[in-house]
């Protein structure tokens, strides 16, 4: 960790591209802060500003492992950037939600496929992902499990998940990303498709 330390944002984005995982903890501890501290002077509520920052590192961490990140010199903006979208969907979901108007709307909106209840077809795959995903939380390691299953099914924030096992809100988001990236590779290795 302490070679770590002296490396640039890029050079550790590098090392962790490569598979160094301690690369992407010292860039998450450089900057977790400050990028927290921008998401909730934004949002103004605390849970909510958790998860966005623990979905702009999900997002980071999937863009670098996929060879796409372009941040030119300048992760700290980078990854703000990611936050800040994050935050503009958040906000455009939330208001989307009642200002949808077909006043001047010639075109029978209600009549979308996103709209209607799914055919059989859809409920089938569906409930066949949904049971894929159940097999590939099972074979999770404990500590990872655990995360998952607090996240996604109680619907706790990182933080109630760190307070309930006695962790750092770190360790909780670490466990989710090696969760995530155990179920990616678990999913590839056995050819499960995990979206319709």
């Amino acid at each position: 960790m302490q070679q770590l330390s002296k490396l640039t944002d890029d050079q550790l984005v590098a090392s962790y591209a490569k598979g160094d995982n301690a690369a992407f903890d010292m860039l998450l501890s450089r900057h977790q802060e400050k990028v927290h501290n921008y998401i909730f002077h934004m949002v103004k509520d605390e849970d909510l500003a958790e998860d966005i920052f623990q979905e702009t590192f999900v997002k980071a961490i999937t863009t670098i492992r996929q060879n796409r990140y372009s941040g030119d010199g300048k992760f700290a903006a980078w990854i703000t950037r990611i936050a800040h979208n994050l935050i503009i969907d958040h906000f455009r979901q939330a208001q989307g939600i009642s200002t949808v108007s077909t006043d001047n709307v010639e075109a029978n909106v209600l009549n979308r496929r996103d709209l209607s209840e799914g055919s059989i077809e859809d409920d089938m795959i569906e409930s066949q992902i949904l049971s894929d995903v159940k097999n590939l939380v099972v074979g999770l390691p404990a500590d990872q499990k655990a995360v998952v299953e607090m996240r996604f099914y109680e619907n706790m924030s990182f933080k109630e998940i760190a307070q309930r096992t006695g962790v750092s809100i770190n360790t909780a988001l670490g466990r989710m990303r090696y969760a995530i990236l155990n179920m990616r590779r678990r999913a590839k290795e056995a050819n499960i498709a995990l979206s319709i």
